[in-house]
């Protein structure tokens, strides 16, 4: 096994990887900026590296540095976590050239899946259904006129190198494909370098679905389940649960068995998810896009799995064998998690501040992964994910219950945050009867 970790990131997703290092054994060295010298993950690594000021450009971006870092601990492996700089290859061979052990798949699938276009033909080449859609970018605004009109409207403008639900549009008519083309590729080259658009179909009343796979060691790939991720705002994540109340087991059969196909088509190793569109009344189901990460919501799959990802993200950098049995994987009880973020409730504008009260909830089927405490503050630097109050049950009936109960017992008062949405979500029909779509949070408002 790795014996020391360079964790490069921060926040909530920095102390969960370090509290599974230090479960294991292994030497746990944060990185960090000068605006979250304070926060909890820094205080608990084994031992602590400030990086840069608080620009992500200057900290948690900045490789020079975080290799420096590295190389001063004497760490073995770095994981990047999620964000920053976890999805980019260049920086996953320059870390395996410098002679540390990657926590992530391979540079080449990184690179391979992180252009949308490229991926939905590989995808489309492995059998995975997807979208009707462009297989190249659209030249130019004319080109994307001509590929829209094919496709039919509405149709999705997306940037090819985007991410996060960033760089997306939708356009219902001509109109509306010149303004969006435009704003899209604009956004897309000013914050991914890369200006190149697609045009697909979209699907107005469609559901969130995506499968969690693990890339094992010796070369299979196997799925832990799906996860609905249709509670959304501006196409970005709130809640999580798994299974998902849409799928049956029918279509968890086809849907897990076209994610192992996605994940063999690039020889994947590691954790990554594979994300599909569903439309639930006809059981079809469509690829999205490959996060060759850990994902946010990725507790949702350990509680119902029982797996320690990280723990088998760090088996299989290591090459070892993963803790499960990889024929004998089923799924037990269900998991929710909501985001807790410091945002305005009902329009979701950033919201930080300084923490005056921090109480987190706790019982049976309660997990908090929070990256702060009563005191830190939330700066404006970085998203705005504070933490993750994750409750599992035998039943969803009996999750929702808990995370009710949980949602009224968590004492957050300083920044703005959502919970006041949670409460009043966890009682919306709607999502009571599991029969939603990604359009829920704007009918809600």
């Amino acid at each position: 096994m790795i014996e020391s970790l360079l964790v490069a990131n921060r926040g909530e997703i920095a102390r969960r990887i370090i509290r599974t290092a230090r479960r294991l054994g292994i030497r746990a060295i944060a990185v960090h900026s000068e605006a979250d010298a304070d926060l909890p993950f820094v205080t608990e690594a084994d031992e602590a590296v400030c990086v840069g000021p608080a620009n992500p450009a200057q900290s948690y971006r900045n490789v020079e540095a975080i290799l420096a870092a590295a190389k001063s601990t004497g760490a073995q492996a770095i994981h990047p976590g999620y964000g920053f700089l976890s999805e980019n290859a260049d920086f996953a061979r320059t870390v395996e050239a410098s002679g540390l052990i990657w926590v992530g798949p391979g540079a080449d699938a990184i690179t391979a899946m992180g252009d949308k276009i490229n991926a939905r033909n590989l995808m489309a080449a492995a059998g995975v259904p997807v979208a009707p859609g462009t297989t190249d970018p659209a030249a130019d605004l004319d080109a994307a006129v001509v590929a829209a009109a094919e496709i039919g409207y509405p149709v999705m403008v997306k940037a090819a190198a985007g991410g996060g639900g960033m760089g997306m549009g939708v356009a219902t008519d001509e109109a509306a494909l010149r303004t969006e083309y435009d704003k899209v590729r604009s956004f897309a080259e000013r914050m991914f370098g890369d200006g190149s658009v697609l045009i697909e179909r979209y699907f107005p009343r469609v559901r969130h679905v995506e499968v969690q796979i693990l890339g094992l060691a010796d070369g299979r790939v196997v799925a832990l389940g799906e996860r609905e991720c249709s509670v959304q705002r501006r196409n970005q994540k709130l809640v999580e649960e798994s299974p998902s109340p849409a799928v049956s087991p029918e279509l968890r059969e086809r849907i897990l068995a076209a994610a192992v196909r996605a994940g063999e088509a690039v020889e994947y190793r590691n954790a990554g998810t594979v994300e599909c569109l569903l439309d639930s009344a006809t059981q079809e189901f469509f690829f999205l896009e490959m996060n060759t990460r850990l994902q946010v919501e990725h507790p949702v799959t350990e509680l119902v799995y029982g797996v320690d990802l990280v723990e088998e993200q760090l088996r299989v950098a290591a090459g070892l064998a993963p803790t499960f049995d990889p024929d004998a994987l089923a799924p037990r009880g269900h998991a929710i998690e909501l985001r807790i973020n410091a945002e305005d409730p009902k329009r979701f504008l950033p919201g930080p501040g300084v923490i005056r009260t921090w109480v987190e909830p706790t019982g049976e089927g309660v997990r908090v992964d929070s990256g702060y405490v009563e005191g830190n503050t939330v700066t404006p630097f970085y998203d705005s994910l504070m933490a993750k109050l994750i409750v599992n049950g035998a039943t969803r009936a009996e999750a929702i219950e808990r995370a009710k109960t949980a949602v009224a017992a968590f004492e957050l008062a300083g920044p703005k945050n959502n919970l006041p949405f949670f409460a009043e979500l966890l009682e919306n029909e709607e999502f009571l009867s599991g029969d939603y779509d990604t359009g829920i949070v704007p009918r809600m408002r």
